[in-house]
């Protein structure tokens, strides 16, 4: 098969990162490569691909801190949001765009909430989403302010709505009780998403680390 797809455990608090690629083109990107970009270039070169691009879903500091070795060891420009103000970028990517990697192609979504210049990085076929820091296994996002929360329930709902439930997700940090979920899976057991409307969803965030504590969740 063409499609090469590694979740890469990148150390900090948890920290996933990704290798997603074409191997009869060659070619592959790696998303988020913080903390252990070496490790992350090692698994570039061991599958023989080329990393074209490193991609940040967003610009906190525990997702950009690799870029400059990743870049130094690749020569690969960095690419994020074309609005950000924390990631130093060669190639800005705008809401709907799309960046190839061989014949796939990886659709951009921006979804502000956890921060302004955060994306979800998509892929039709196979159906697969990086969801950095708006959509962990049973979780989502920290919002720093009532506003913030309302922005990422429409983040939310834009995902849900446009990505289907065979889709698998693949998040920034290790957070939950598995690595990876699908849309249709946490759409069914996801508190957050089971919220009905905005205003349950943030009575819900304010009252989550009581929650927590009451099941003895990390």
């Amino acid at each position: 098969m063409d499609f090469v797809f590694e979740q890469l455990r990148l150390g900090g608090d948890r920290n996933l990162g990704y290798l997603l690629g074409d191997r009869h083109a060659g070619v592959c990107v790696l998303i988020d490569p913080a903390f252990d970009p070496a490790m992350a270039v090692d698994r570039a070169e061991a599958q023989l691909l080329k990393v074209s691009h490193i991609v940040n879903t967003h610009g906190h500091a525990d997702h950009i801190n690799g870029n400059a070795k990743a870049q130094e060891l690749t020569g690969a420009p960095v690419a994020g949001f074309a609005e950000s103000k924390e990631i130093k970028l060669d190639v800005p990517l705008k809401d709907g765009a799309f960046l190839a990697v061989g014949r796939f192609a990886l659709r951009v979504l921006h979804t502000p909430g956890h921060c302004d210049d955060h994306l979800v990085i998509a892929l039709d076929d196979p159906p697969v989403a990086i969801t950095g820091d708006l959509l962990f296994v049973g979780k989502v996002g920290g919002t720093g302010s009532v506003a913030a929360t309302r922005t990422e329930w429409q983040s939310l709902q834009r995902v849900l709505r446009e990505l289907p439930d065979e889709t698998t997700i693949w998040p920034g940090h290790d957070y939950g009780c598995r690595p990876c979920s699908t849309i249709g899976l946490e759409k069914r057991t996801n508190p957050f998403l089971l919220c009905k409307n905005i205003d349950e969803f943030i009575c819900f965030k304010g009252a989550w680390s009581g929650y927590k504590a009451q099941l003895g969740l990390k």
